[in-house]
């Protein structure tokens, strides 16, 4: 070995600090955030003091059954993770809500519909 170390694959885990939590936060973003509209989800996001993107995901009963639910949130949280590199540096806390057409949405539907979503809250 020429004792050079491997090049290790950049970050992408989605740490409990680029999550919102905490039922307070929710409302607050709810109450004082701005409101987009997508086909697949609706996206509340107020301007945080912190830098990069804090995500909270709420997936309702209305969506379907519990197994649908977490795969909505799956996809989701997968989506925001790969991409959050298109977040960094807006300082934002984003809350989602999934609708019914998620759950038969493939992922790279899901994908392009975040990436947009990020695109538009940037400018």
């Amino acid at each position: 070995m020429d004792g050079s170390r491997p090049i290790e694959p950049p970050d992408e885990r989605f740490p409990k600090s680029g999550r919102i939590l905490k039922r307070p936060h929710f409302r607050l973003i709810y109450a004082s955030g701005r409101k987009i509209h997508t086909p697949l989800f609706t996206a509340f996001y107020v301007e945080s003091y912190r830098p990069g993107l804090r995500i909270g995901l709420t997936v309702t009963r209305k969506v379907g059954s519990s197994v649908e639910r977490n795969r909505c949130r799956r996809l989701l949280r997968e989506a925001f993770r790969r991409n959050k590199a298109l977040g960094l540096g807006l300082g934002v806390d984003l809350v989602i809500n999934a609708k019914r057409d998620l759950v038969a949405a493939p992922y790279a539907g899901v994908e392009a519909e975040v990436k947009r979503l990020l695109a538009r809250i940037r400018s």
